[in-house]
């Protein structure tokens, strides 16, 4: 199917597959973009009836019909069923937004890569992050040399407590492929090795663990869904891991669900010139740099910008490119390297030794 010229936002008549919580997301989002929301598609028959009473649009229990009214979808789904969906996209050359990760295991993922491959509908994975005002100002920075060369990348996505509703499938391994990993560690991944401008992975080293998501004395405090407490809790609720990449530039990760201490997102990327030190939540961005220009000194400079809505921004990217036509912007083949690295920390922590990647 050829994929349909178009000339404005209000020609790509979009849906939504996976009406729960991100997909309502998206949805107001599109609509604040001028994008056509023309339906929806979920397998319950709730999430169906909300989704069509908040937006007055057809919904569909069947993705299929729901593809032949559309030029692009928005995929939502939970991680198992991204590789149905988008790859049944990708053959009808459907546009493709697909929320991280890019899949629940890396063969699932590669069969995805694949089909966006052959297809010539654009693709996006949904690594939002990158879109935050404060990361493009530090992206600035590093490709006009005010870092020198960027060598390392202290990446932290930590929460206290914060396991997203023990009981749903962000806590099932074979619904959504790991826990705290592979859904805060793939943001944190992704954008340090945005960064660092997406070298070769070589090595990685971690280890997963499951510490408190089981426990039936864990404090709850906040949640993405409800608790329904710890019964078929079976992921990692924080990881560690160190990234060996080409040039002997490398990665250091910290992420968690739950942990004891406080929580953490704080982003160090450290070069030969400068450093960049910034809240991936919170946008505070400082320089840190030292001279002889002068007395010997260490200079801190601090940097301040409005905070943006990363979604829209991505959203925006995504149908932009449409519009301009745009070769794919590689965020498929970076997150498939992306889901290398999770898989391989994964293997790493169960056989207690490093792994080595060939790309």
């Amino acid at each position: 199917m050829d994929t349909p010229m178009t000339t404005d936002r209000s020609d790509i008549r979009t849906g939504i597959v996976g009406l729960g919580n991100i997909g309502q997301y998206h949805a107001e989002r599109l609509i604040e973009l001028g994008v056509p929301l023309v339906g929806g598609m979920d397998v319950a028959a709730e999430a169906r009836s909300r989704f069509a009473r908040r937006y007055d649009v057809d919904v569909y229990e069947d993705h299929h019909e729901l593809y032949d009214t559309v030029d692009a979808v928005v995929i939502t789904t939970p991680n198992k069923y991204h590789e149905e969906y988008a790859v049944d996209a990708f053959e009808r050359d459907l546009h493709v937004l697909l929320e991280k990760p890019l899949a629940h295991s890396l063969e699932s993922a590669q069969r995805i890569a694949d089909a966006a491959a052959d297809s010539d509908g654009h693709a996006m994975v949904g690594f939002n992050n990158r879109f935050s005002n404060t990361v493009q100002i530090v992206r600035n920075r590093i490709e006009r040399g005010d870092l020198g060369e960027v060598t390392h990348v202290e990446a932290n996505y930590v929460r206290r407590r914060g396991i997203p509703g023990r009981g749903s499938w962000f806590t099932r391994r074979q619904i959504a492929g790991g826990g705290s990993l592979i859904d805060l560690g793939v943001h944190a991944i992704d954008l340090a090795l945005y960064l660092l401008d997406y070298p070769p992975v070589s090595e990685v080293s971690g280890v997963a663990r499951g510490e408190f998501g089981a426990d039936e004395e864990y404090a709850y405090l906040d949640m993405w869904g409800e608790d329904a407490g710890p019964a078929g809790f079976d992921v990692d609720d924080s990881a560690s891991a160190f990234i060996r990449c080409g040039g002997d530039r490398t990665i250091s990760l910290e992420v968690a669900w739950a942990t004891n201490r406080p929580a953490n997102h704080e982003f160090v990327v450290r070069g030969t010139e400068a450093a960049a030190r910034f809240d991936l939540l919170e946008g505070d961005l400082t320089i840190h740099s030292a001279s002889t220009a002068g007395p010997d000194h260490l200079e801190n400079t601090s940097v301040e910008t409005r905070q943006n809505d990363t979604h829209s921004a991505e959203q925006e990217e995504f149908y932009d490119r449409i519009l301009r036509d745009d070769p794919d912007d590689r965020s498929v083949e970076h997150g498939l390297s992306v889901q290398r690295i999770i898989d391989a920390i994964y293997r790493s922590s169960d056989d207690g030794h490093t792994i080595t990647i060939e790309e």
